[in-house]
């Protein structure tokens, strides 16, 4: 299918060949009609693509200031790779369309295939023949809107919630500062829900516009007419309710405007963009309110706002959407007024020049698909690359690899060193985003891109898949691919639940005697790591180990912190350090006793600051302090081990300092080295004995990750007990 895109580090906004998304459960395959280009923020992500590097990174001086105490830890090397690899992640443009429903998820009850539908959402309703949408950011049409019509459902939310921030009440004077798409919108549904409505705009003939959609006043913005006077005219003397602010530019003479038009405790809302500079005079003297709206309403995800009750929340995203398209098929909002200009999809790129160059007024420009013809039933695309295009084998050869996942990790620290690796080559990738999977194609020469895993597995000629998804996934795309007869590789944890562990074990034990099994515990191939590990070794008494990991704030709602998805912290990272004591160790944890920080809840989860002990069946002792309350300039990740009057300290894997008696030896990298080529090329030439050993250890972290988690909650030691060994 055709989409959108635009490369982040030029700017270039090209129409792609990407495999059509699957349908998840939640989800509502659409087929596109048309769509709509939302002017503001459309160019002003493609403006900032084509800023130099230097531009981009002082446009964020925030991140620029991390990234520099990062190249400080790990080397300036490693960040700049990192930072490149993130540009080189093209994004979906789009954000509003509608079209015909051609699949449902299996959770899905509102809608049937064919049924005309809006589609809303980043990410979601994009500029693509093919798109897959949350049930909730679905819209069900009638008769009385087109099309057309429908694809501004996005735009005419955004500009409902900016109103509703406005608090605006029926017979209320609101000022529209910005006639452009949203501005046009803003005062047709003030207009229609009984507002007096006054439009202002440096362009004469939206002024015109504005004054047919329904102003009451409409003002060019110049030195002959004084928008104040007007306004202080028609109010009485007060000046206006409220002041919105529905423009796009990179000062802030709209919000010293408001400032003079709003009355004394009026409202003010920034529904575009704007500088935010405010004079506080004139907030004092008049006791005025500022906020700026976010997007079309409080977030849909499932079990959010949009699933409470009106009462509570009476106007979600969802809410909004239904709302607006109501206001279109009653006649209260016209946008076919708006309508300036539309391209199909092919000639799209067209758009975005013309609006770029402003050298032509435009509005609402839309994008037309296809409406002949049945969709592809495929899923997979072939690569357009200049890379060799794998041939079909006849048996499983391991370095004929398969991906299943292509995020940021995998882009970052996987893709690279696999496409680097002799010998070995990219068959095929398959990610649930189409536009992901098709870059990891186009850059890293894979076969073909896909969005169904199933492709790689029933692929004669891939022998290894590996595993890069949330957390939530691994344990079945495991199973499933043990099942099938490939190797695998899989990032860490290699699942989430026993029930999960037990099912592994057995896929692995069924499997054929060739097919090995790699997690990705990276940390024990670090260089620094196998020095450390030699030089404990020989040793005639137990270890005391001591790991603390500066592991950085990641907000509650993240996806690794959902026990479902992610498993939390401890399953999802803190197995990383449990796995390198088990390395440094030799030996089977026995017992881990696990506790959290106390105290009144706080932004910062109990569970991201915890504190652990284990018990290793040689007798060491291994201390995990894992926080999320430190600095991010500060070092991540330090480990000291004593043993027999020696003294080793890792930090960061970047230094380690060895102490045995008064001799001390300090080895530091120029970049730091987390073992990530070495493990691959470990996983490529390992045979099944080797691969026995390294799943007995992963069984044995995940059972005490698992362990962890259960001391936690029953605040006492829990013994580490491998699937199949329950009590």
């Amino acid at each position: 299918m055709k989409q959108l895109i635009e490369d982040m580090k030029t700017g270039a906004v090209k129409v792609v060949e990407t495999p059509a998304p699957q349908c998840g459960s939640e989800q509502v395959l659409v087929q596109n009609v048309t769509s709509l280009i939302s002017p503001g923020t459309e160019k002003m992500l493609i403006e900032m693509g084509r800023k130099s590097l230097v531009g981009k990174a002082l446009s964020r001086p925030d991140l620029l200031s991390l990234a520099y105490q990062k190249g400080k830890r790990e080397g300036f090397l490693n960040v700049f790779r990192e930072a490149m690899a993130r540009l080189d992640q093209p994004i979906t443009l789009g954000y509003s369309s509608a079209g015909r429903v051609i699949e449902v998820g299996s959770a899905v009850r509102g809608f049937a295939s064919g049924d005309r539908v809006a589609c809303a959402g980043y990410g979601s309703a994009d500029h693509a023949d093919v798109i897959a949408v949350p049930e909730q950011l679905c819209i069900k049409l009638d008769d009385a809107v087109s099309f057309e019509e429908a694809s501004f459902v996005m735009l005419g939310a955004i500009a409902l919630h900016g109103l509703r921030c406005a608090e605006l009440t029926f017979g209320e004077s609101v000022v529209v500062v910005g006639l452009g798409l949203l501005g046009l919108l803003s005062v047709q549904i003030a207009k229609a829900y009984g507002c007096r409505v006054v439009g202002l705009d440096i362009d004469p003939e939206k002024v015109r516009l504005g004054k047919e959609l329904g102003c009451d006043q409409a003002l060019h913005i110049n030195k002959k007419q004084d928008p104040e006077l007007t306004v202080l005219n028609m109010t009485e003397g007060h000046g206006a309710d409220a002041v919105l602010l529905t423009v796009a530019t990179k000062d802030n003479a709209p919000l010293l405007l408001a400032e003079r038009l709003a009355r004394k405790r009026g409202r003010i809302v920034l529904v575009g963009v704007s500088e935010i500079s405010l004079t506080r005079k004139a907030f004092w003297d008049k006791e005025l309110s500022f906020s700026v709206s976010r997007a079309s309403g409080p977030s849909m995800n499932a079990g959010g706002p949009a699933l409470l009750p009106v009462e509570l929340v009476r106007w979600t995203e969802s809410r909004n959407l239904r709302e607006f398209i109501r206001l279109v098929a009653t006649g209260a909002v016209n946008v076919r007024r708006l309508i300036t200009h539309r391209y199909e999809i092919d000639k799209a790129v067209a758009a975005y020049e013309m609006i770029l160059k402003g050298k032509e007024r435009y509005i609402g420009v839309l994008i037309d698909y296809p409406t002949t013809g049945e969709r592809e039933k495929t899923t997979r695309s072939p690569a357009r690359t200049k890379g060799e295009q794998p041939e079909p084998a006849t048996k499983n050869i391991r370095t004929n690899v398969g991906y299943i996942g292509a995020g940021l990790f995998t882009r970052n620290f996987l893709f690279p060193r696999t496409k680097a690796m002799p010998g070995v080559t990219h068959v095929g990738v398959a990610s649930q985003t189409a536009l992901s999977a098709r870059n990891a194609a186009d850059k890293f020469a894979f076969g073909y891109a896909t969005t169904d895993h199933r492709a790689l597995l029933s692929d004669p000629a891939i022998g290894s898949i590996c595993v890069t998804t949330r957390h939530n996934l691994h344990g079945r795309f495991v199973t499933e691919a043990l099942a099938a007869g490939k190797s695998v590789f899989v990032e860490k944890p290699l699942c989430i639940t026993r029930e999960e562990l037990r099912g592994v074990q057995e896929a692995y034990e069924s499997a054929p005697g060739g097919t090995v099994l790699m997690v990705g515990f990276n940390r024990r191939f670090a260089p620094l790591t196998q020095k450390l590990k030699d030089f404990v070794a020989h040793r005639s008494s137990p270890l005391q180990m001591i790991y603390r990991v500066n592991a950085g704030y990641i907000p509650p709602d993240h996806w690794t912190q959902d026990p479902s998805v992610g498993g939390g912290r401890i399953i999802g990272e803190v197995c990383h350090f449990i796995d390198f004591f088990v390395y440094l160790t030799g030996s089977a944890p026995l017992e881990v006793s696990a506790a959290s920080i106390g105290g009144e809840p706080t932004r910062y989860l109990q569970d991201d600051n915890v504190g652990m002990t284990l018990r290793f069946g040689d007798g060491s002792l291994g201390t995990i302090v894992y926080t999320a309350l430190g600095s991010k300039t500060f070092s991540r990740e330090r480990c000291e081990v004593y043993c027999e009057e020696r003294v080793g300290v890792l930090e960061d894997f970047r230094t380690l300092e060895l102490v045995k008696g008064s001799r001390r030896e300090r080895t530091r990298l120029r970049n730091q080295d987390m073992g990530y080529t070495a493990e691959l090329e470990h996983f490529f030439r390992m045979d099944r004995h080797v691969s026995d050993e390294l799943f007995r250890d992963a069984v044995l972290t995940t059972a005490a990750s698992l362990a962890a988690v259960e001391s936690l909650r029953s605040h006492r030691p829990v013994s580490v007990r491998p699937a199949g060994e329950e009590q």
